[in-house]
């Protein structure tokens, strides 16, 4: 199948797809709240670098498993480096931004990624342009995000500054969308699932394992055996269940479905990270939360939401 045939094929969210992302995110947004309890022993680029290491380890088994094609000549090498690069990108500028603005400022920067994802995928693909009840669910998930993370955003800025940390954040959020769109709108489009997560994990497990260097956190600060499991299950969690099957999972629906309506969803994955904060670290929130939800989902409706036929004549 070209790479025209395979855009064209893709089709909207049923179902399986509405399930299978609601999962995802909430495996995302509990990641959140595993890697800031795991800091205190095991710096986050270090757990980012070998979350992506031991998991492109695990997709390469997979795919020899499998007998998927890894080396043949598909001409998707150029686009696969390139999204491991904006991959890696994405996360450095994740974790430099947060030395310069505050977590809860990320967040909702960081989550510009599905406007940027419309907006990139509008102009790169006809097949994924959006309507404008489309566009006004796009805003009014964002309005969701932006109201449950209202404090952080509100808050004035701590020290020199959140400029440049929110400018970082911003860049990650585009990155993040770049990504999508280029693995969309390239041969990876129809390549097999686990090459293109391949492609990403193993340059960004370099990109990563190379900042956590120059940052100092080559190896994990470990004293007790407790301490040693709850390091080994953190990445046994960040590694095999995140970085491994659940993206081989979201490639997997790309490969299958509209990319803008899937994109839609990952603003669902913060607010997971703020319930499980709440279920599991005691964070304090307001009923703002619950409106900020409503937000979200009444913008994931909207996104979704078929187009209305025209009558006949």
């Amino acid at each position: 199948m070209t790479t025209a045939g395979a855009i064209a094929s893709r089709r909207p969210l049923d179902g399986l797809a509405v399930g299978l992302m609601v999962l995802l995110c909430a495996a995302w947004g509990l990641q959140q709240v595993v890697i800031k309890s795991t800091a205190p022993l095991m710096g986050p680029v270090l757990q980012a670098g070998l979350r992506s290491l031991i998991a492109a380890l695990l997709v390469l088994g997979f795919a020899l498993w499998r007998r998927i094609p890894l080396t043949q000549r598909d001409g998707t090498l150029a686009a696969g480096i390139g999204a491991g690069l904006l991959f890696g990108a994405e996360f450095f500028c994740i974790f430099v931004g947060l030395e310069h603005t505050t977590a809860s400022r990320m967040a909702v920067f960081l989550y510009t990624a599905p406007i940027f994802t419309a907006l990139g995928l509008h102009l790169a693909i006809p097949g994924e342009r959006l309507g404008p009840t489309q566009w006004a669910g796009v805003v009014l998930a964002f309005a969701g995000m932006a109201l449950a993370f209202a404090d952080g955003i509100l808050a004035p800025a701590n020290g020199d500054g959140t400029l440049l940390g929110d400018a970082l954040g911003i860049l990650a959020g585009a990155l993040w969308a770049a990504t999508t769109v280029l693995v969309r709108a390239t041969r990876l489009a129809s390549a097999p699932p686990s090459k293109t997560l391949l492609y990403q994990l193993a340059v960004s497990a370099a990109m990563l394992l190379a900042m956590a260097w120059a940052f100092g956190q080559q190896a994990p600060v470990i004293s007790t055996a407790g301490e040693g499991w709850f390091v080994f299950a953190s990445l046994f969690y960040q590694s095999v269940l995140v970085a491994f099957a659940s993206y081989l999972t979201w490639f997997w629906l790309l490969r299958h479905y509209l990319a803008s309506r899937l994109s839609v969803f990952s603003f669902l994955t913060p607010l997971f990270g703020v319930a499980f904060g709440v279920m599991l670290m005691q964070d304090p929130v307001g009923p703002r939360f619950a409106v900020a939800a409503a937000l979200v989902l009444a913008g994931i409706v909207l996104v979704n939401r078929p187009p209305a036929r025209k009558a006949r004549a």
